[in-house]
Protein backbone atom coordinates (compact mmCIF):
# COMPACT_ATOMS: atom_id res chain seq x y z
CA UNK A 1 0.00 0.00 0.00
CA UNK A 2 2.51 2.31 0.93
CA UNK A 3 5.71 3.08 -0.85
CA UNK A 4 7.79 5.63 1.05
CA UNK A 5 7.82 8.13 3.39
CA UNK A 6 8.04 11.98 2.27
CA UNK A 7 9.94 14.26 4.19
CA UNK A 8 12.09 12.79 7.34
CA UNK A 9 10.80 9.97 9.83
CA UNK A 10 8.96 12.54 12.89
CA UNK A 11 10.87 10.59 14.95
CA UNK A 12 14.14 9.87 13.47
CA UNK A 13 17.35 11.04 16.01
CA UNK A 14 15.29 10.73 18.80
CA UNK A 15 12.59 13.71 18.22
CA UNK A 16 9.13 13.47 20.25
CA UNK A 17 6.31 14.71 18.98
CA UNK A 18 2.87 16.78 20.21
CA UNK A 19 0.65 14.01 19.86
CA UNK A 20 0.04 11.26 22.51
CA UNK A 21 -0.05 8.32 20.21
CA UNK A 22 0.59 9.62 16.70
CA UNK A 23 2.77 12.21 14.42
CA UNK A 24 2.26 13.82 11.01
CA UNK A 25 3.46 12.06 8.02
CA UNK A 26 2.86 12.25 4.25
CA UNK A 27 3.12 9.12 2.71
CA UNK A 28 3.45 8.14 -1.40
CA UNK A 29 1.51 5.13 -2.33
CA UNK A 30 1.97 2.30 -4.21
CA UNK A 31 -0.32 3.46 -6.93
CA UNK A 32 1.35 7.10 -7.00
CA UNK A 33 -1.25 8.93 -4.43
CA UNK A 34 -0.48 10.46 -1.63
CA UNK A 35 -1.67 9.43 2.01
CA UNK A 36 -1.47 12.16 4.66
CA UNK A 37 -1.34 11.84 8.48
CA UNK A 38 -2.65 14.65 10.54
CA UNK A 39 -4.94 16.72 13.05
CA UNK A 40 -8.38 15.87 11.66
CA UNK A 41 -10.28 19.12 11.44
CA UNK A 42 -13.14 18.66 9.38
CA UNK A 43 -15.88 20.00 11.94
CA UNK A 44 -14.18 23.55 12.45
CA UNK A 45 -13.22 23.68 9.13
CA UNK A 46 -16.22 23.27 7.12
CA UNK A 47 -17.33 26.78 8.04
CA UNK A 48 -14.02 28.46 7.00
CA UNK A 49 -14.11 26.97 3.27
CA UNK A 50 -13.43 28.47 -0.08
CA UNK A 51 -17.20 28.49 -1.49
CA UNK A 52 -16.15 26.34 -4.45
CA UNK A 53 -14.33 24.03 -2.09
CA UNK A 54 -16.33 21.11 0.02
CA UNK A 55 -15.47 18.08 1.31
CA UNK A 56 -17.19 14.78 1.31
CA UNK A 57 -19.02 12.12 3.51
CA UNK A 58 -16.12 10.26 3.07
CA UNK A 59 -13.12 12.57 3.35
CA UNK A 60 -11.69 14.90 6.43
CA UNK A 61 -9.97 17.65 6.69
CA UNK A 62 -6.35 17.10 7.57
CA UNK A 63 -3.98 19.92 9.53
CA UNK A 64 -0.25 18.86 8.55
CA UNK A 65 2.12 21.14 9.83
CA UNK A 66 4.00 23.70 7.94
CA UNK A 67 7.55 22.01 8.88
CA UNK A 68 6.42 18.46 7.80
CA UNK A 69 4.99 19.62 4.40
CA UNK A 70 8.23 21.93 4.29
CA UNK A 71 10.45 19.43 4.83
CA UNK A 72 8.73 16.93 2.83
CA UNK A 73 9.13 19.47 -0.59
CA UNK A 74 12.67 17.78 -1.74
CA UNK A 75 10.60 14.11 -1.66
CA UNK A 76 7.55 15.64 -3.43
CA UNK A 77 8.17 14.47 -7.23
CA UNK A 78 7.72 17.57 -9.96
CA UNK A 79 5.95 15.74 -12.58
CA UNK A 80 2.31 14.73 -12.71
Amino acid sequence: MFARRLGPDPHANGARTAAASGCPDILEMDCGDFAVIGEDITETARASMFPTASCGNDERVVRVPRKTLVLAKPDIPDKV
